[in-house]
């Protein structure tokens, strides 16, 4: 796919939207991705959980894994195209872990796979409670990169679309500035 039509894709689906947004960063923005609305057909999830997949085709994965909740449907779909173990990390009282009783082998090669990046903090997390747990997360994946390919997360990092979508403290959101107040959409509403 090119970026292209997975651009094309979240416009016909209704997963790109316009307003004034207040993202799980805590920014405000005037664009919000809602990729429930892209996978929300297990078809076209399975189509991103491939590209993904192909992106490491060359690397041993052992397992994928997904900060709980934006980043389960495509990790589970990426684990399946690469026929690996899909796991995930959730908070609790706001400390990102593992739980359900996953546990990980020693040195066990990690891909940490999101459905979009903004600052790349949940990932950050993730990636830290797998460290913390015994994995060696090699890289990380999503399918939209809107930072423009600033987001860092300490390791390889890819994506299959890159945006540069603005992202702005409340206290200089030009959005706030014009009276428009922000809605906050995604899991952690």
């Amino acid at each position: 796919m090119t970026p292209e039509e997975i651009l094309r894709h979240f416009e016909e689906s209704g997963a790109l939207l316009e307003g004034h947004f207040l993202l799980s960063s805590g920014l405000h923005s005037p664009r919000y991705l809602q990729c429930a609305l892209a996978l929300q057909y297990p078809a076209d999830a399975a189509r991103f959980g491939r590209e993904i997949a192909g992106l490491f085709s060359s690397g041993r994965i052992d397992t994928v894994a997904s900060p709980a909740i934006g980043g389960l449907i495509i990790g589970y779909a990426t684990a399946a195209a690469l026929n690996v173990r899909f796991i995930w990390t959730e908070r609790q009282e706001g400390k990102m872990m593992l739980r359900r009783g996953f546990s990980l082998r020693p040195g066990e090669r990690i891909l940490v796979v999101e459905d979009v990046i903004t600052t790349g903090g949940s990932t950050r997390e993730c990636i830290a409670a797998l460290e913390s747990s015994g994995g060696q997360v090699v890289a990380a994946a999503s399918i939209v990169d809107r930072s423009g390919g600033k987001a860092d997360v300490g390791i390889e990092r890819k994506s299959l679309l890159e945006l540069s979508v603005p992202g702005f403290p409340a206290e200089n959101c030009p959005l706030c500035a014009s009276g428009s107040i922000a809605y906050k959409p995604g899991s952690r509403s």
